[in-house]
């Protein structure tokens, strides 16, 4: 006679399923992979079984029965500044440990801050052959409107670096960029002491992230800072050159700066300016990103603190959640969870 503990330790197994809701194993599997051409009574059977024996489905298992393999896109902005490369580098680095995990990325680059390329790029995307997309572009009423599209062909979208609440997209992975710029205004404050003049050097107003970082700077300016004042705003469009050729302009008409937010890219050109001037030095400057301009801004005293994300992380991130969104399966909210670095000269971590 067998032992009952051991038989309450086997896993059900799709046959079980069949068995318990009275359905063929094809219909097991059309409702378990989400296939159409079955009634919802016999939808809501094989689920109630589901249910019953505690049935969890071997998601690699079953990929690997099929020969499934995921495939992946990433949309980024066609851009030389240093943290859109460092994601692109760090999408060519998992490309073996993807391939392990039957898992294909692709990236596209389009033109930074360009809604149409955008659009296009996504409308563009077959269902057949991707399963999921993330995206890192502008939020405007159009792109919105192609990610709803994307997702209604049954492609996973998660908005990288800069989220796109308005639309259906799955998932955002990247920093809460609102407390990253109520970071910068305290540390701003505390550094000068509550009192100054500060220019902001932001991206774009047309991407979140930067309009978020803004938003909570502002905040906890007004909150805790009343004698701190932004006296100027730079959109530089993540271009060196843009922010470079502005500055001066600036610090001509305010000459009296304390201290400078970059709440984007283009930072090689405020480098540039502030060491080729006097008024590197007595400046507050805090940036964002450890690329290997801020870690050299650090080192040298030129920037006083950074705000920074792991790109490793945010593409591991998005990796997973794509593939979880695909498959319709759980996943570990606390692993997803982007953190918000804050690096001083002291506590650089090694290259």
């Amino acid at each position: 006679m067998s032992d009952p503990l051991v038989q309450n330790t086997r896993k059900p197994t799709v046959n079980d399923i069949a068995r318990v809701a009275g359905v063929s194993l094809a219909t097991v599997d059309r409702v378990l992979n989400g296939r159409s051409g079955v009634r919802e009574a016999t939808i809501d059977r094989v689920n109630c079984a589901i249910a019953e024996l505690g049935y969890v489905r071997d998601t690699a298992a079953a990929n690997l029965a099929r020969g499934r393999v995921y495939q992946l896109v990433f949309l980024l902005p066609e851009t030389n500044n240093e943290f859109v490369v460092s994601l692109e580098r760090e999408i060519d680095d998992q490309t073996i440990p993807m391939a392990l995990d039957r898992t294909r990325a692709r990236k596209v680059l389009l033109p930074p801050f360009e809604p149409e390329a955008l659009v296009a790029a996504l409308d563009d995307l077959d269902a057949a052959t991707n399963d999921g997309v993330a995206v890192f572009g502008p939020e405007t009423p159009a792109v919105c409107e192609a990610v709803n599209r994307t997702r209604a062909r049954g492609i996973a979208v998660v908005a990288l670096v800069s989220d796109l609440p308005s639309s259906e997209r799955d998932h955002f992975v990247g920093i809460d960029n609102v407390a990253a710029g109520r970071t910068a205004a305290q540390l701003m404050g505390r550094f000068l002491g509550g009192v100054g003049d500060v220019l902001v050097i932001t991206g774009s107003h047309l991407a979140r992230d930067h309009v978020e970082r803004r938003t909570g700077f502002d905040a906890v300016i007004a909150e805790a800072f009343p004698n701190l004042k932004v006296v100027s705003v730079i959109e530089g469009r993540d271009d060196s050159d843009a922010v470079r050729q502005q500055l001066p302009g600036v610090f001509k008409t305010f000459p009296n700066l304390s201290g400078i937010y970059s709440s984007a890219a283009g930072n090689p050109g405020l480098v540039d300016f502030l060491n080729d001037t006097s008024a590197g030095h007595r400046l507050t400057v805090i940036a964002h990103d450890l690329t290997n301009t801020a870690r050299s801004a650090l080192e040298t005293g030129v920037f006083d603190a950074l705000i920074s994300q792991n790109e490793g992380h945010l593409i591991r991130s998005a990796t997973r959640l794509l593939k979880a969104t695909a498959d319709n399966r759980p996943f570990d909210h606390t692993q997803e969870r982007i953190r918000t670095d804050i690096y001083l000269k002291e506590n650089m971590p090694p290259v």
